[in-house]
């Protein structure tokens, strides 16, 4: 082989010497490397499980925020009819007691006209007698007993007011 170019114990040395530098890069190149590229990927194995973990989490959160959102929503509905539910008893309480009051003052009004009502008729009553009276003692022309015509007078009163009353 020598013709070739090729020199055996040159080669030999050449192998023996890149074998050395092999085991010397294995050692001092290639397992730091390999280390290196090993946490390297652990690291990113790492934060991509912390991410999944962090993207479950907000999922888990953005659920639970929705609930409550939900819930809160519901809330808002049940605390909007309830708010209606008040108003609406108010407004009938309100007008019940409208009415009650229209009532009462309608009872007293009447009550009212009917005493006023009875007071007239008593004033008329009280002029007539005395009307009638002073009319008697125009006719006889002599002073009348008051107290005992005015007696006389009210029976009669009293007589035709029981008479229209039937009639």
């Amino acid at each position: 082989m020598a013709e070739l170019g090729f020199h055996w114990p040159s080669l030999l040395v050449y192998l023996v010497n890149f074998t050395i530098l092999l085991a010397i890069l294995y050692v001092v190149g290639y397992k730091p490397i390999l280390r290196i590229l090993n946490q390297r990927t652990e690291r990113i194995r790492g934060s991509l499980e912390e991410a999944e973990q962090i993207r479950a989490e907000s999922e888990k959160r953005q659920e639970e925020m929705q609930r409550e959102l939900d819930q809160a929503r519901q809330e808002g509905q049940a605390l909007i009819a309830q708010a209606r539910e008040l108003a609406d008893r108010y407004r009938d309480e309100e007008r019940q007691k409208a009415k009650e009051e229209a009532e009462t003052f309608l009872t007293r009004a009447r009550g009212d006209i009917e005493r006023e009502r009875d007071n007239a008729i008593e004033e008329v009553r009280q002029q007539f007698a005395d009307l009638a009276i002073t009319a008697a003692e125009r006719v006889v022309e002599r002073s009348l007993d008051r107290d005992a015509h005015r007696e006389v007078i009210e029976k009669v009163l009293q007589e035709s007011s029981k008479i229209r009353e039937s009639g």
